[in-house]
């Protein structure tokens, strides 16, 4: 390990309670011990197993989309069945179903009978129920894509496709043809039923008179507001090429005449004023500081006195890193182009900024589902 600072026995990487049990824990002598004591065999086995899990995290991912692609969970829906039976209708061998049908038990979506055929399990059910799961993991195809060369993605050097599906984080000339717009916001709204019922837990919207909810898409999050508050006036801003979906969503939860529609851009248009609170769910994440400033400030504008902001989506865990937002959620909104996965202290430090003031955090439950950030304008 020459050139290596510290490398040598009692160096500076050894120093320290955490750089010592590191240091520890890559010795091959330690690990031969811990083999062989019972005490550390079990610690040992645990850590082994866990980066194992690390490194084959990908090829889970892609046995979930070839359960999903081949739509092998619906065909389980009505029973167990035996992979000589599923085989044709996905066009596989039998050798190759069995191979999904045993990772799809090791997940624990399926369970294997004695007698060969393999049946849902609890969680193989409850995905097949979970609004958006499956929308979400075959879109996953075009992120596994973006980061094939993860260094190259890191070091800026490759075009990723993810922007161009998600064309308004570039303002709202991007976002212009309705296949794409169709596209982004079906996927947006079928996975924002999680997002909803999991925001009106950590906010209380009691005393709201008016919402406006900036960046709401085809409505799903205002629509679930709408049904929980039945007095609450409702407003949603966003492109133009979103409208026909949002009118088309919130008339069929009886909300038409609730609701006004408003269509611009936050990046060219100012907000409609009159409401006492403003929402902005999974928007922040979409874009750059410079961006995101400027959108607090029009929120700020918009607001009366007293009025408040919420903002909903997945947050970095900032000094206490987290593995789902600070892996999936951070990597994700990276290929996007534009965007950044802020922790709920980088999100209060914007909103201080822009002049907000009475800023509290929430984490969520399902902090991979979103956590929430509030604040007031000041009285």
């Amino acid at each position: 390990m020459a050139g290596l600072p510290g490398a040598r026995a009692g160096g500076p990487a050894t120093r320290g309670p955490a750089r010592g049990l590191a240091g520890l824990a890559a010795s091959p002598r330690f690990q031969a011990l811990a083999a062989r004591l019972p005490g550390l065999r079990h610690l040992a086995r645990a850590e082994g197993a866990a980066l194992f899990d690390v490194m084959q995290g990908f090829v889970r991912s892609q046995a979930l989309a070839a359960l999903v692609e081949l739509r092998v969970l619906h065909a389980l829906a009505d029973g167990p069945r035996h992979p000589r039976a599923l085989a044709p209708a996905a066009g596989l061998g039998e050798a190759r179903m069995a191979l999904l049908l045993q990772s799809g038990a090791a997940l624990r979506l399926l369970r294997r009978r004695r007698d060969g055929r393999f049946a849902l399990t609890a969680r193989g059910a409850a995905f097949l129920s979970v609004p958006g799961l499956e929308a979400l993991v075959r879109h996953h195809a075009v992120l596994y894509r973006d980061l094939a060369d993860p260094v190259a993605f890191l070091r800026g050097e490759t075009a990723p496709d993810l922007a161009r599906f998600w064309p308004y984080v570039f303002g709202a000339g991007q976002a212009t043809d309705p296949e794409a717009a169709a596209a982004y916001s079906g996927l947006m709204a079928d996975t924002q039923a999680l997002v909803a019922a999991d925001t009106l837990r950590l906010v209380d919207f009691g005393g709201v008179a008016r919402l406006l909810d900036v960046g709401g898409g085809t409505g799903a999050f205002l629509a679930a507001v709408g049904r929980a508050h039945p007095s609450m006036r409702l407003d949603l801003f966003d492109l133009p090429a979103v409208m026909e979906g949002a009118a088309a969503r919130l008339g069929q939860a009886g909300l038409s005449g609730r609701v006004t529609l408003h269509r611009g851009s936050f990046r060219d248009d100012p907000l409609p004023a009159g409401a006492d609170a403003v929402s902005l769910v999974r928007v922040l994440y979409d874009h750059a500081d410079a961006t995101v400033a400027s959108l607090l400030r029009a929120v700020l504008a918009a607001l009366p006195p007293g009025g408040r902001i919420v903002v909903s989506e997945p947050m970095s865990g900032g000094d206490r890193p987290d593995p789902a937002t600070d892996v999936y959620f951070a990597w994700y909104t990276a290929a996007m182009g534009t965007g950044r996965t802020r922790s709920a202290a980088e999100i209060g430090a914007l909103m201080a900024g822009a002049g907000f003031q009475g800023i509290r955090s929430a984490p969520g439950d399902r902090r991979y589902v979103t956590s929430v950030v509030e604040a007031r304008r000041p009285a």
